[in-house]
């Protein structure tokens, strides 16, 4: 008898490599639970910046590794139940904070929507080089601020222009160090695990 692993299908995401036989729903649901733990962790990793209500924090960066390594069904679950349960009073958004009334909350969404679109594109290989994680990390960016910028200058009354400058701009160099550090650890994994298919 061989203990080697089968090959992955075509179109697996890194939790679809964890032993599941019987106990699928079992593993799918520790995964949400633990996709939406894990990023109510990472938003309490915050720094404040000047003139902006929105801290930087680790939210962003946990939201689209766990959208690319549970994929699109998974990612949108964990983020859902992130996103809900902290706007149920759970003190787990950046600061601690919770419920309905934050400027911040637009960002939110947009994590619920990035992980579900950087999971669907983990299962097209979208995290297994270092150049398709760079475009997979920069297109749920840009989905997270899409939705976030806008739902800020609604929420504060500030014109589109300075929601961007408060929202956006002060966030690029960050972000660019958190895609960078995801096409390291992505391919990386993928490779370390043998399974580039």
């Amino acid at each position: 008898m061989s203990t080697a692993a089968a090959p992955v299908r075509s179109g697996a995401v890194l939790a679809d490599l964890l032993p599941a036989a019987r106990h699928r729903y079992a593993v799918d649901a520790a995964l949400v639970l633990g996709g939406a733990a894990l990023t109510g962790i990472a938003a309490q990793i915050a720094v404040p910046v000047p003139g902006s209500p929105v801290p930087v924090t680790g939210q962003t960066f946990a939201a689209l590794l766990i959208g690319t390594a549970l994929g699109a069904r998974r990612g949108f679950l964990s983020l859902a139940l992130y996103a809900l349960v902290g706007m149920a009073g759970m003190p787990w958004f950046a600061e601690a904070s919770s419920g309905w009334s934050m400027p911040s909350l637009g960002y939110v969404f947009g994590m619920l929507l990035a992980a579900t679109v950087v999971g669907a594109l983990a299962r097209r290989g979208g995290d297994r080089s270092v150049l398709r994680t760079a475009g997979t990390m920069v297109l749920g960016s840009a989905i997270i601020y899409a939705i976030g910028v806008p739902y800020l200058a609604l929420s504060t009354g500030m014109s589109l222009n300075a929601a961007v400058a408060a929202g956006l701009v002060p966030f690029l160099i960050g972000d660019a160090l958190k895609a960078a550090l995801a096409m390291g650890l992505l391919p990386t994994t993928w490779k370390l695990l043998g399974r580039r298919g």
